[in-house]
């Protein structure tokens, strides 16, 4: 075969083999996009990342904590429940229990931290006459609902502390009173792990407003029934009218058929 011969060949051959090659590199890229889509078909749509973790439902509250405030003495029938805050006070919470003794009655004392470590003997007079102990805080802050865990927490456990140092020994302190009945759900809470029930009224003599002996007897007298737990004071104040309405009212109670207990 002459030289003019092979190249005109080659020119005429040239073009399919280019066309061969380009078919060749079209399959490759079309087998490669075909293993492409089975290997996502196979893995799936790509899962989209989980939405953020929402915080953790709150731990339910204990069964005391959420349990109803004590409104209600511990024995159903004709009974009342006499509860004294804000002592003990070395005026009135002697005349007081002078008061209830003469009554044959028993009443439970909200004391204050700050007044338990000043005057302890009266702690110890008040368990000796047979009454019982309510932890009412150190200092009777009334927004300490709006305050810290830890702050709540030192207020309260702070208060159990100072009555069982007054006392001199291991004393019972069955109930909690939250300053000026202003509860919330973080204090019935550190309440209940103190092991304490939380105390409330049924019966508010508004002795705290100074009204008179007469008006405080009045009010009583008007809204106690069977069962009533009644809001008076021996302390956080000048208190001789809680006092006076007292000679008035244990008599009367007895007369009205009523027994003396203990809140539930």
């Amino acid at each position: 075969m002459s030289g003019l011969e092979v190249e005109l060949r080659y020119r005429v051959l040239r073009p399919p083999y280019l066309y061969r090659w380009a078919v060749l590199l079209s399959v490759v890229v079309l087998a490669i996009a075909a293993m492409v889509s089975v290997f996502t078909s196979a893995e799936g749509t790509p899962t989209p990342a989980p939405p953020p973790a929402t915080a953790p439902a709150a731990a339910p509250a204990t069964a005391a904590a959420s349990a109803d405030l004590v409104r209600g003495t511990a024995r159903t029938g004709k009974f009342v429940a006499l509860t004294f805050d804000d002592g003990p006070d070395p005026v009135y919470t002697p005349q007081i229990l002078d008061a209830l003794t003469r009554a044959g009655a028993v009443a439970t004392f909200c004391m204050i931290g700050a007044n338990v470590t000043r005057h302890p003997e009266l702690v110890r007079a008040v368990l000796a006459r047979g009454m019982r102990l309510c932890d009412h805080t150190v200092s009777h802050d009334e927004d300490l609902g709006k305050r810290t865990e830890q702050r709540v927490t030192a207020e309260i456990a702070g208060c159990w502390s100072d009555l069982q140092v007054a006392a001199g020994a291991d004393v019972p302190v069955p109930y909690f009173r939250a300053p000026g009945g202003s509860w919330t759900d973080l204090i019935r809470d550190v309440a209940a792990r103190q092991g304490m029930k939380a105390l409330s009224w049924s019966v508010d003599s508004r002795d705290w407003t100074l009204p008179g002996a007469a008006q405080i007897v009045t009010t009583v007298q008007r809204t106690v029934q069977p069962g009533a737990v009644v809001l008076l004071h021996d302390g956080g104040g000048k208190r001789a009218q809680t006092v006076e309405a007292l000679d008035q009212l244990l008599p009367w109670l007895v007369a009205q058929g009523y027994q003396f207990d203990f809140p539930a």
